[in-house]
């Protein structure tokens, strides 16, 4: 029975998902979008910018509505690259789906988004040989018949909530100086050089990550999840690559957001904001307007 489900969950979920278009998903190039649900009062718009560095967008994000058992899925995810974009690429193709071919989804959804965070980073390691040596943060955010809201991070892409006005931190920034305990205990160290910010074996600015084959003995790939319902002080969430957090606050993000109603014109305005202020990393954001 779990595997007849499974399979319903897939078939369906590849049915109404990954069969869209690609303005539904980033992708290598700039590009902006947006979307709503089935009764229209959720909606969502998204934004990316390649940044100033002499490469190609390494950022790749998800923003979609699906319908899946008689519930609606709101599914949003930003995936920031590091040397190539190979591992993001197969993040927004594979991660929401094998969260949701978890049999006990429905039942423990905690569980089954660590275990698929886990089982994806397995498979990304697995193909390294197709795959590079490159590696991916990720944020991804559920959200359940418009009543409940799971988050889930590795790395230092973060989603902010609006409450009330006030911004809350729905994820960890695992970063090298904060974890650098769990990054010495398996044989790794924590360096400042080359550059001016602490990195895992001098070479990585973030303590967990998808890939990474070459330093996987030293890094983390288990999530930090938190799970909230959504009230109806719960106005804005808005999830977005270091590119935008590296030079803008919280509160700064959640109050410009709220400013409008059209969370393109809002996703648009945040990352132009972030390139105004000099931000040299690629630049994604996702803007999801809880209420109208």
């Amino acid at each position: 029975m779990g595997f007849l489900v499974g399979l319903f969950i897939l078939i369906e979920f590849g049915l109404c998902c990954f069969s869209s278009s690609h303005s539904q998903y980033g992708g290598h190039s700039s590009g902006s979008g947006k979307g709503r649900n089935n009764d229209g009062i959720i909606k969502y718009g998204f934004s990316l910018v390649k940044g100033k560095a002499n490469h190609p967008m390494e950022d790749y994000h998800v923003a979609k509505f699906v319908q899946i058992q008689g519930h609606e899925l709101g599914l949003f995810a930003i995936y920031d690259g590091h040397l190539g974009d190979n591992v993001p690429a197969y993040l927004q193709k594979h991660l929401f789906s094998n969260i949701l071919k978890e049999e006990e989804f429905w039942v423990d959804p905690n569980r089954s988004i660590s275990k698929a965070y886990e089982r994806t980073d397995q498979a990304i390691l697995s193909h390294s040989s197709d795959l590079g040596r490159g590696g991916s943060t990720a944020v991804t955010a559920i959200l359940l018949n418009g009543r409940r809201l799971l988050v889930a991070n590795v790395g230092d892409s973060r989603a902010v909530l609006s409450r009330a006005g006030q911004a809350v931190q729905m994820s960890i920034d695992h970063e090298p100086n904060n974890e650098r305990g769990s990054i010495e205990n398996k044989g790794g160290f924590v360096s400042n050089m080359p550059g001016d910010v602490p990195r895992v074996n001098g070479q990585l600015a973030v303590s967990r990550a998808f890939g990474d084959k070459s330093l996987k003995s030293h890094l983390r790939s288990d999530p930090d999840i938190q799970d909230v319902y959504v009230d109806n002080s719960t106005d804005v969430l808005i999830l977005a690559s270091d590119g935008l957090w590296k030079v803008m606050e919280n509160q700064e993000v959640v109050n410009m957001a709220r400013r409008t109603k059209d969370p393109l014109k809002a996703a648009k305005q945040l990352t132009a904001e972030a390139l105004k202020r000099d931000s040299k990393d690629d630049i994604s954001c996702v803007v999801v307007r809880l209420r109208g």
